[in-house]
């Protein structure tokens, strides 16, 4: 069982990688597993929306997790996405799933179909209660169009499977009340990397990136740096990275990072529709602004 100390610290929202013919890149993918974890972070995420999920089938679904799991070798953490706007659903894919190798699930709040507070809460009790592993909670209003309120998440955090939240809400007075109020072995991790700085200074357990895909040893140290209370040191790794972390949200994510790991030549610059590419000027500033 995964305790909480292990999700401290830097984890990363991996992309899924894909050939020029639209197939998943095992090759690409191998490597962007152990170029993760050789630079230093803490665990790696699956199949959250950086990874184009909604675009794979069930056999890639199960075949991503195999390769990064066999790949990692317990090296690191590794936690995989599972949500659905169907609780039911939810609960058919946990029963599914083989979950060796898996330390812990994250669930997005149900999108699309805007249920109350209390469906929220009576959701994830559902899922607390069926996953084998811990469940981290995950808000992010602008992509599922409704807010878990901190008195939502406090209460969850009170039940015994449910270890964590990923906080992307992007209001600051929400994420600071649930550090101040939450259960001492309750992680409370930021889904934004550009706001994640401020958010280590009051006390933030750390980050799930997307950035950190393109620049693992950057992220690793500025999220390091600050929770060892070295924040000129993180400050200076923040201001580096910030334009390229807003540009990569510019025209939408995984678009960005994947225009600049592209550049980088870690991967094809291939997305699955509805996504697209990003813009030639976009791509022009990427390759303009490389670290």
């Amino acid at each position: 069982m995964i305790t909480t100390d292990k999700l401290k610290g830097l984890g990363v929202a991996m992309i899924t990688p894909f050939t020029q013919e639209g197939a998943i890149d095992e090759n690409a993918l191998i490597r962007l597993t152990h170029d993760l974890i050789e630079n230093g972070v803490d665990y790696l995420v699956l199949l959250g929306t950086t990874a184009e999920t909604p675009t794979l089938n069930h056999q890639e679904r199960d075949f991503v997790i195999k390769t990064v799991v066999r790949e990692a070798q317990k090296r690191v953490p590794v936690i995989v996405g599972i949500a659905s706007y169907s609780t039911q659903e939810v609960i058919d894919t946990i029963h599914s799933t083989n979950f060796d190798g898996i330390d812990a699930i994250l669930s997005v709040t149900p999108y699309y179909n805007k249920p109350s507070q209390e469906g929220l809460y009576q959701h994830f009790k559902v899922i607390s209660e069926t996953s084998p592993v811990p469940v981290i909670l995950y808000t992010i209003k602008s992509r599922t169009m409704v807010n878990m309120e901190p008195e939502t998440t406090l209460r969850l955090a009170q039940l015994p499977n449910i270890i964590g939240v990923k906080e992307a809400s992007g209001n600051l007075n929400q994420i600071m009340k649930i550090i101040k109020h939450k259960p001492e072995d309750f992680v409370v991790i930021s889904g934004d990397d550009a706001i994640t700085l401020p958010l280590l200074a009051v006390g933030i357990d750390g980050l799930i990136s997307v950035v950190a895909n393109a620049y693992p040893k950057q992220m690793a140290e500025m999220v390091h740096n600050a929770m060892n209370n070295q924040f000129d040191q993180a400050k200076v790794i923040h201001n580096q990275v910030l334009d390229i972390t807003q540009a990569c949200f510019k025209e939408g994510s995984p678009s960005g990072i994947k225009a600049l790991m592209s550049i980088q030549n870690k991967i094809e610059n291939v997305l699955r529709l509805p996504l697209m590419p990003v813009s030639d000027s976009l791509y022009q500033f990427f390759k303009e602004n490389q670290l």
